[in-house]
């Protein structure tokens, strides 16, 4: 089944982002449709330019549980009592600080702190991206804490792991641990079909950055979900049919400054989706 964004709003019955956003929803609970087994989330760095108090409270508005931090709002090289008191505030607002995100290791150094800070958060996964000689360092960490390390995609200009294929062609041969997060919007910017990767490396995906974008070429820009090229209802149908279990978070890339409207409505669209198929 293939919908656009005008039918699927017909069919759904979606009124956009003042539906998801009505004053109920702050208490009220995700959808949840008996056909999928993976959890929505968010990526922190949606809020960048807000506080972490402030991205706890809009996490919740949107009736989201599960967060994996970006380093803005948790700094890497914060204290281990800095790093566990943070911890405990989103587990005291009800949250599941599930990750941390997108981290970047280019040093033995880096790796160590990542997986130190990773470990005294509680956290169950990495998203990284370890440069190609730090990954047997880096299998060696998630061998010693049992935290899994999801590398990530970045597209077009990123000379390491552009697409889902190159995380894999590298990942393939080491823990089972070491897999991907597919961040489906770069997959679009280089011409290529996220549904047909996560078909091929089912196995091996522990999170997902789920957008849209405005074209499927390289400076293709990100949009509300549901308003761009990216066939979402496609996807999330491959996701159900591969029995996907991990995690899929937005990370709204658009209107850094004012991003709430943005991501209610592509929430939105997702859960419509849901429903539907």
């Amino acid at each position: 089944m293939t919908l656009n964004r005008k039918d699927f709003l017909r069919t759904a019955g979606l009124a956009g982002a003042g539906m998801v956003l009505a004053p109920a929803l702050s208490s009220a609970k995700p959808a949840r449709a008996s056909k999928y087994t993976f959890q929505l989330g968010l990526a922190s760095y949606t809020f960048r330019e807000f506080s972490l108090d402030t991205t706890i409270e809009y996490t919740k508005r949107l009736g989201i549980s599960k967060i994996a931090l970006k380093s803005m709002h948790l700094p890497l090289d914060s204290s281990e009592a800095d790093i566990k008191a943070a911890a405990k505030k989103i587990a005291d607002a009800g949250l599941e600080l599930y990750g941390a995100g997108v981290v970047y290791m280019k040093t033995e150094a880096e790796v160590n702190q990542a997986f130190a800070y990773a470990k005294a958060a509680g956290m169950k996964m990495i998203i990284g991206v370890p440069n190609y000689d730090l990954l047997p360092l880096a299998e060696k960490k998630v061998k010693e804490t049992d935290i899994k390390l999801a590398i990530h995609n970045h597209g077009p200009g990123d000379d390491l792991y552009r697409s889902p294929k190159d995380v894999y062609e590298k990942v393939k041969g080491l823990d089972k641990r070491i897999g991907l997060c597919m961040d489906i919007g770069h997959v679009v910017r280089i011409g290529e079909d996220p549904s047909v990767w996560a078909e091929k490396f089912k196995d091996r995906i522990y999170d997902i950055h789920l957008k849209d974008e405005d074209k499927a070429q390289e400076d293709g820009k990100p949009l509300e979900i549901g308003r761009g090229v990216t066939d979402i209802p496609a996807f999330l149908k491959t996701m159900i049919k591969v029995g996907y279990t991990g995690y899929m978070s937005l990370e709204y890339e658009k209107d850094g400054k004012d991003p709430l409207a943005g991501a209610a409505e592509s929430f939105g669209y997702v859960r419509g989706v849901l429903k539907v198929i």
